[in-house]
């Protein structure tokens, strides 16, 4: 299988709440406080594409392979870091947009082309962060009002900007993850058996560290 599809196939499997009931893919841009668990900006894929097939629940940021104080000496390896549920019930949805499905697939290259070993995977602490990867997911959804220099570090302002920036061509949330993530309604009723399924298989299965 190739790589990407492998990556899809990761990503498809690793959350397991319930999907918007939508024919399209939202992506929905999160930001989480700084501490020590990562990412601090990250973005989520719910839905099912115009064109059909199996629903989508994903998500995706980027970090540092590993962090240590080479971090503010230079570049070093980077990773996709796919957040656990905890994670993002605990983290806060800024805002959404429902993409075309050329908009999707392109997000679905994005992810693949910052995977580890592909060129973009380097990890530099102040342009090549995880809200450089927001900002590029953004940018393909058609999103202006993109570069904010003085909060490349700061990646809930940094969302807060860009939603500020683009009201009318985002869909405002605002809220904590647990509440958003509760007020999202289930899919048909044999997709949210298959959802139920999956995430039963992606709680039991390896999940990737943060």
């Amino acid at each position: 299988m190739r790589p990407l599809l492998r990556l899809i196939a990761l990503l498809c499997l690793c959350l397991g709440y319930a999907l918007p009931a939508q024919a399209a893919v939202t992506i929905t841009f999160w930001s989480h406080e700084l501490g020590n668990s990562f990412p601090h900006a990250f973005f989520t894929l719910r839905g099912i594409p115009d064109a059909g097939g199996a629903p989508v629940d994903a998500n995706a940021g980027f970090t540092a392979k590993s962090v240590s104080p080479a971090l503010l000496m230079g570049p070093v390896p980077g990773k996709l870091d796919i957040a656990r549920p905890g994670y993002v019930a605990s983290s806060d949805a800024q805002f959404s947009v429902v993409m075309s499905d050329t908009q999707y697939n392109a997000v679905l290259r994005l992810v693949d082309a910052w995977s580890e070993g592909k060129p973009d995977s380097v990890y530099r602490l102040s342009d090549h962060n995880c809200v450089t990867f927001v900002k590029e997911a953004a940018r393909i959804v058609g999103l202006t009002g993109l570069d904010q220099p003085k909060l490349m570090k700061k990646p809930r302002s940094y969302l807060k900007a860009v939603g500020a920036a683009n009201a009318g061509r985002v869909i405002p949330v605002g809220v904590h993850g647990k509440d958003y993530l509760a007020s999202l309604p289930p899919i048909s009723p044999s997709q949210a058996t298959a959802a139920n399924t999956t995430a039963v298989v992606a709680t039991a299965g390896p999940v990737p560290a943060h």
